[in-house]
């Protein structure tokens, strides 16, 4: 689908898409969030720095919600005789920095993956690129995703702008006075997943990497944060960074796949491949349900809400 960039992460339209899947019980959760797309943009750096792009074949099952910033079956006068020069990963994104200033970037439900030369082409995908070693890179999409490029790497994208400003928040940059921000700005009926995965607060945070950030914390998704004491805040912030370090650190979750097709290292505590087991914590039954367009889990033991509490 070709759409403007403004207009790439509509909120209603992805809302929509996931409210679909939930309905048709779809338990797939491939999307890049920040774990994975700093693994991916140093993988892309590690192992495509230097290959030069030969060939692009457009998509062979169009997928609905692939969304272009401009005609796709131009792609290949844009990119073809590039070079990849540099990858780098910020928020929910991933850039492709190639020769002649050009960019290209995927983000949202992208998979990429690496073939190397004689590996078989897969059927189905979004977007294909041979490179001069006749290894190639295949772009598929699951839910809904985004594979723009940019000739003059000019990049106008409010939420694009957004996670490459924004200061990481595995970075020691990332303080508890940022954080604090988030809850000074905060409505009354603002749960903990929307504070955290929702409109994009901290980017690259969204509904799969939360689950276990809140679960360390020992808070429910649907806490109102404004009831939050300083202390539960605190526990909060530091799951957030050590959750998000540790997961990057090992590669990525469990539920996703990597450059090479490998899953991440890091062992999901509550996702769809978890969600039926007991609590690790406590022994009790993990909770599931559709909440704010995707798939909550908790342990209603371990995290149970919090109520407001009046300040005299």
């Amino acid at each position: 689908m070709l759409i403007g960039d403004n207009h790439i992460r509509n909120k209603h339209c992805i809302f929509a898409i996931q409210s679909r899947c939930l309905l048709n019980n779809n338990p797939r959760n491939d999307m890049l969030e920040l774990p994975e797309v700093i693994t991916l943009s140093k993988q892309v750096d590690n192992t495509l720095r230097g290959k030069t792009i030969t060939h692009v074949f457009n998509a062979t099952k169009p997928h609905k919600f692939t969304f272009y910033n401009s005609d796709p079956l131009k792609y290949g006068k844009l990119l073809i005789g590039k070079t990849i020069e540099s990858s780098q990963g910020y928020g929910m994104f991933i850039d492709f920095l190639l020769s002649d200033n050009v960019t290209m970037n995927i983000g949202d439900g992208v998979i990429a993956r690496y073939y190397n030369p004689g590996d078989k082409i897969p059927t189905n995908y979004q977007l294909l690129l041979t490179f001069d070693d006749e290894s190639f890179l295949v772009f598929t999409v699951a839910m809904y995703g985004f594979i723009n490029v940019y000739p003059d790497s000019i990049i106008d994208n409010k939420y694009y702008k957004l996670s490459k400003e924004s200061i990481s928040p595995i970075s020691n940059a990332y303080t508890p006075e940022l954080f604090e921000k988030l809850f000074s700005e905060a409505k009354e009926a603002l749960s903990a997943k929307a504070l955290l995965a929702t409109e994009q607060r901290i980017p690259g945070v969204g509904n799969g990497v939360v689950q276990d950030i809140l679960f360390n914390a020992h808070i429910n998704p649907r806490q109102k944060v404004l009831a939050l004491s300083d202390k539960r805040k605190e526990n909060l912030f530091k799951s957030l960074k050590e959750t998000l370090l540790k997961m990057t650190s090992e590669g990525g979750r469990d539920t996703q796949t990597d450059l090479y097709g490998n899953t991440g290292g890091y062992h999901t505590i509550l996702s769809a491949n978890t969600w039926k087991n007991a609590c690790p914590r406590c022994g009790s039954i993990i909770v599931k349900e559709a909440y704010l367009g995707g798939s909550v889990y908790y342990c209603p033991e371990c995290q149970k809400i919090e109520q407001f509490r009046l300040n005299k």
